[in-house]
């Protein structure tokens, strides 16, 4: 490489860059102007994808990590023919626009996966990695090798000071991916200044101890070490692999080339002029494309659509020698016939059971039939109940398991999840709620993307007992409610459970399930309502025959101290209704109607019940409401002690019903 349309075609990704943040007034355009050779040469002379069609499942996928730099992704989404015009990167970081401040999924065209915050790109990426060795092992027959796509990526200096980025890379090398590349753009500067301020590890060594193939180039603008290193990088089959590649952020500025000014700030018009003369561009208009350049890039464009056109003539002869429902049920993202039939239903034979248990069983009887059910626990298995008997672990000796060892790495667990969405299985993982706080931001963005992803969340309240108040979530119930998309569901007992799996996988969006370690009441669904209105989010549990004076509202575990306050009251006369809120945003989702009628402004009296933070339940509270609620952290002692200290009991519910 390193010939004339080379460089120039480089130099435009670079200028338009340049020109796309200058014209928004903000976004950052160093990093591009440094990783602009190492992009171009793993896009011209590696990455396997077709801009007609973005979706393409053997497509190697491309992360951009360091998603600050996204006019890098969209000056070469834009040249490479994906549906980002020249006007688009005039519009960068405006509302409305194709370009946004950072790459967004399903918002433009072949962006892969929404990035920004530092290390999630890298973590979601392993989650690729891992599900493209699923399907390798799960179809590949010989002679017939329909999927073989690579991850690759470019991350910063700031993904690998994340300790998300930390949790990944040591999951990854453990796994023996192979088919993880990326590229570090290692320029050495941060906001603050140099990378000598805070981060001096050697990053080779680290990943080398990781078990990653590691090699440096010194040199981000030679273009011919950087092909030969994705080569070398290509052919390391059973690690993967980190090529630290010396780059100059910046690059070409005569001002700002190597400074922290040119990381998160606009150039300047003046700065602009120089920079360009320093790459020899010849023209003073905006946003300029060559005619060369654009001739070059239409070449790779061919090259995409025969490498699709290749790869469905493979799969059209793979459908004459093998089975093909399941790979289809996989490509069109269709679940199995009549798989709800499946749900288990818990009799009073079952007994009170938690429903952590009762969520366990659901797995196990839905697990054979959802081959793309893939998912584990953050060393927590036995705790979660998240391991089907029959399953297979995934591990670098056989990659057709669908059960991940995730480790103790939560947040990395949350980003690899979406990773497996993105790539087109429903993924599951298993932690205590408490532990939802190293999840939240890959939750945040599983919400923002809107990927089918399920959470399980176990020892769910001070029901937790003697692990005391490190361990028992108080605010975490709140705090997964406020993320937008996110639907939070608290079962209140097997049924519901098995209700809110349904609805979980049927999910158009990311689900939470709430679930305890103690065991709860069985509830008698021939006295009270059916466990299917569970799908409202809320509904009348129970209530006395005549026209209702209190309402109890409860969710969970404490629905069994609902129903006992309401059955032991109504005997004596009181007019009471029991409801229901296992999912707010279920409920949210009803009409007016519905939901006036389950809780009718008329009844003002109501108890509010949940062992967790009041926050966010004043929604369905009056000025008569009374919570029994924790706004405070636990203590360590026995589950029944804590819920008697803390008010949660029959006898204070009842005490609170007499003082109306």
């Amino acid at each position: 490489m390193n010939n004339i349309i080379d460089q120039l075609s480089i130099n435009t990704i670079r200028t338009l860059a340049i020109d796309g943040v200058q014209k928004a007034k903000s976004g950052h355009p160093g990093m591009p102007m440094g990783t602009a050779p190492m992009a171009y040469v793993l896009w011209t002379k590696f990455l396997k994808h077709n801009p007609n069609n973005s979706h393409w499942a053997n497509r190697d996928r491309f992360v951009l990590s360091a998603g600050h730099g996204s006019m890098l992704l969209y000056s070469l989404l834009h040249l490479f023919g994906y549906k980002v015009s020249i006007e688009d990167l005039k519009n960068f970081r405006q509302y409305g626009s194709l370009t946004p401040g950072h790459p967004e999924y399903s918002h433009t065209d072949g962006v892969e996966i929404t990035t920004g915050p530092l290390g999630q790109g890298f973590a979601a990426g392993v989650g690729m990695a891992i599900a493209e060795k699923i399907l390798e092992s799960k179809f590949n027959k010989e002679k017939f090798s329909l999927f073989n796509y690579y991850i690759y990526g470019i991350v910063g200096d700031g993904d690998l000071m994340e300790g998300i980025s930390s949790e990944a890379a040591s999951l990854a090398g453990h796994l023996g991916l192979g088919n993880l590349i990326y590229l570090y753009d290692d320029n050495s500067i941060s906001i603050d200044g140099g990378t000598n301020l805070s981060f001096t590890e050697n990053v080779a060594k680290r990943f080398e101890s990781y078990n990653w193939h590691v090699q440096i180039v010194d040199d981000g603008n030679n273009l011919s070490k950087i092909e030969e290193a994705i080569l070398n990088a290509q052919i390391e089959k059973n690690r993967p692999s980190l090529i630290k590649i010396k780059t100059h952020i910046g690059f070409g500025s005569p001002n700002k080339q190597d400074s922290s000014e040119a990381h998160g700030s606009p150039l300047g018009d003046e700065e602009i002029i120089l920079t360009k003369e320093n790459y020899n561009w010849q023209t003073d208009e905006k946003f300029f494309v060559p005619d060369e350049v654009q001739t070059n890039f239409e070449k790779y464009i061919d090259e995409g659509k025969k490498q699709e056109n290749a790869w469905n003539y493979l799969l059209s002869q793979y459908k004459k020698h093998f089975p093909f429902d399941e790979l289809d049920n996989f490509l069109n993202k269709k679940l199995p016939l009549d798989w709800e039939k499946l749900l288990p239903i818990f009799t009073n034979e079952n007994g009170n059971i938690a429903t952590r248990e009762a969520s366990g069983k659901v797995i196990e009887s839905i697990w054979n039939q959802f081959p793309f059910l893939v998912g584990g626990s953050a060393d927590l298995t036995p705790s979660n109940n998240t391991r089907a008997k029959n399953a297979i672990d995934f591990q670098s000796s056989n990659y057709s398991g669908r059960y991940i060892r995730f480790g103790v790495r939560e947040h990395a667990m949350g980003a690899i999840l979406n990773g497996l969405a993105l790539s087109g299985f429903i993924p599951f993982s298993g932690t205590f709620l408490v532990f939802s706080d190293y999840m939240k931001p890959a939750i945040r963005l599983a919400s923002l993307m809107k990927l089918k992803v399920i959470y399980i969340f176990t020892h769910d309240s001070i029901g937790l007992g003697e692990d005391g108040p490190t361990h028992q979530p108080i605010e975490h119930l709140a705090m997964l409610r406020a993320i937008p998309g996110l639907k939070v569901i608290r079962p209140g007992d097997a049924n519901e459970t098995s209700e809110a799996w349904r609805v979980a996988i049927n999910s158009d969006g990311p689900v939470a399930l709430i679930l305890t370690r103690q065991k709860l009441l069985f509830i008698d669904r021939e006295k009270y309502a059916s466990a299917k209105n569970l799908e409202k989010g809320g509904y009348i549990l129970a209530e006395s025959s005549a026209k209702p004076e209190i309402i109890l509202i409860a969710t969970g575990s404490e629905n069994e101290i609902a129903i006992k306050a309401y059955e032991e009251l109504i005997s004596k006369g009181k007019n009471l209704r029991v409801v229901n809120i296992p999912s707010w945003e279920l409920f949210e989702l009803q009409s007016d109607e519905y939901k006036k009628k389950v809780l009718p402004p008329s009844i003002k009296k109501r108890i509010i019940i949940e062992a967790g933070s009041s926050l966010g339940w004043h929604r369905y509270a009056t000025d008569e409401t009374k919570f029994v609620t924790i706004n405070h952290f636990g203590a360590s002692a026995p589950a029944s002690k804590l819920f008697e200290e803390f008010g949660f009991t029959v006898a204070n519910i009842k005490s609170i019903i007499e003082s109306f």
